[in-house]
């Protein structure tokens, strides 16, 4: 089906990012070059451990994040960050969803027209 057969099919929007927790995980990421701590993630996302570890791993299998595991003294230490390919994807991801957003505010702006006209002169 061509592009302007169905124009409502957002094709670009990838359901890796689009899971609530995990825009909210790659929203964080992307505003943090070097990564976040896990901890700090978790504060940020409001995520339990082991949510945040899973939601982690599905972005990791998809090569949109990398994890890095060590120690800081005798504790480990984990920190994520966006891989180069996560970056990408989530910038395409971004372009779609605000092509969305327009396509919605438009096609929400003419239904709503004539309720505010009705309105604005009764």
């Amino acid at each position: 089906m061509a592009k302007h057969e169905a124009p409502f099919a957002y094709d670009g929007l990838d359901r890796i990012f689009h899971e609530k927790a995990r825009l909210g995980i790659v929203s964080s990421l992307a505003g943090h070059a070097d990564g976040l701590a896990f901890s700090e993630l978790k504060s940020l996302c409001g995520l339990t451990d082991g949510n945040l570890s899973r939601h982690l791993q599905v972005l990791e299998e998809a090569g949109y994040v990398h994890i890095d595991k060590g120690y800081t003294g005798k504790r480990p230490f984990t920190r994520c960050s966006l891989s180069a390919k996560g970056r990408v994807r989530f910038s395409n991801y971004l372009t779609v969803l605000e092509e969305v957003l327009r396509k919605a505010t438009k096609a929400t702006a003419r239904v709503n027209a004539p309720t505010r006209l009705a309105k604005q002169s009764g």
